[in-house]
């Protein structure tokens, strides 16, 4: 009888010892591009668990780039994601895609660069370009900052021969000797700088040209799940704020997440990156969300991003910032108390 009540006692005590089961986790399509900046929430949210935390269980797709990222929303393969400012606006004309949050600002991280051997006579005369090719990827950030470059150089985008080519491929040209100037956004920029020598010949900012990245939402999506948004938003928001408050472990993890993605930077770039590239907490969002009469300051950003890609054919008229950018998602946060402790549990540490 003894044996048999301990062996009841026993039995109840591992019961007791099993882990509560969590909550249902809804799922959720995350698109992004690998190995970049602006993605390195997503990569400590799964590292350190947060995606369980809110309720989402996230399934990841990855793209090359924004353009086919875009186009792979109809299939809603993804639901909410980040991407480049240009794609973002393809995506609300083409496929009712919302904009609802910035991942970070761009502007210094995409630039022309130049091989060393090439850079002080082109830097002494920038109209040398006239005629020469300029290697880049079509319908980007780095489209955009590169066309702005060449205005404040005194030249105009026809005086270029552009090359569409995808960043590896620009980055394989450069290392042998098949190019000379390219448009490229970081961490492409680090690695020609290592590898080719490469230098830069004007950025972004250099050319007073803002870039913004995008936090995005399939149209669709957002009316049918707008407080699953809300929780990715948080996701994110978590990610920059953790990352400020603990930029050592950030960076070995960023480190970890690059190479995870097929890219080796130095710790040198990864602490470029951290340094080029502001980032915006729940109260930064707001705030340059916010429309007054005149429109929000995300609006004039993304109003000379639309003007730009209509000026060069790929649209055929600059829509109205606020038909699809939208900071309901992230007054969302801002409203949820848990949702806004989660979001800036970091930020004052």
């Amino acid at each position: 009888m003894k044996r048999l009540l301990a062996g009841l006692a026993l039995g109840a005590a591992l019961i007791g010892a099993q882990p509560t089961p969590s909550l249902a986790q809804a799922p959720i399509g995350v698109s992004y591009q690998p190995s970049l900046y602006w993605a390195l929430p997503f990569h400590y949210a799964n590292v350190k668990g947060w995606w369980k935390d809110v309720g989402l269980a996230p399934n990841f797709s990855t793209f090359p780039a924004g353009a086919p990222q875009i186009a792979a929303a109809p299939s809603k393969s993804w639901d909410v994601g980040g991407t480049g400012s240009v794609p973002a606006v393809l995506g609300a004309v083409r496929f009712n895609i919302v904009t609802i949050g910035i991942t970070n600002d761009e502007s210094k991280t995409n630039a022309m660069m130049v091989r060393g051997d090439k850079f002080d006579a082109i830097k002494a005369n920038p109209q040398s370009l006239k005629g020469q090719r300029l290697l880049l990827t079509t319908n980007s950030t780095v489209d955009y900052a590169s066309r702005k470059c060449l205005v404040k150089m005194g030249l105009a985008a026809n005086d270029m021969q552009f090359v569409n080519l995808g960043q590896a491929q620009i980055i394989t040209a450069l290392t042998s000797n098949n190019g000379d100037i390219a448009g490229v956004w970081a961490p492409n920029t680090y690695t020609l700088e290592e590898r080719a020598n490469a230098r830069y010949l004007c950025s972004g900012a250099d050319a007073d040209a803002i870039v913004p990245g995008a936090l995005i939402v399939r149209g669709d999506f957002a009316k049918e799940r707008p407080d699953d948004v809300a929780k990715f938003l948080a996701v994110f928001l978590r990610g920059w704020s953790w990352a400020k408050a603990n930029p050592a472990e950030a960076r070995t993890l960023a480190l970890d997440f690059y190479k995870q993605g097929g890219l080796e930077v130095s710790p040198r770039a990864m602490d470029q990156e951290f340094a080029l590239r502001p980032t915006f907490g729940l109260e930064e969002q707001l705030k340059i969300m916010a429309r007054a009469a005149s429109g929000s300051t995300v609006d004039g950003w993304f109003s000379e991003i639309g003007k730009f890609i209509t000026d060069v054919g790929t649209i055929p008229a600059n829509p109205d910032p606020k038909s699809y950018i939208s900071d309901e998602f992230m007054k969302r946060v801002a409203a949820d108390p848990k949702l806004r402790a989660f979001a800036t549990e970091f930020d004052k540490k």
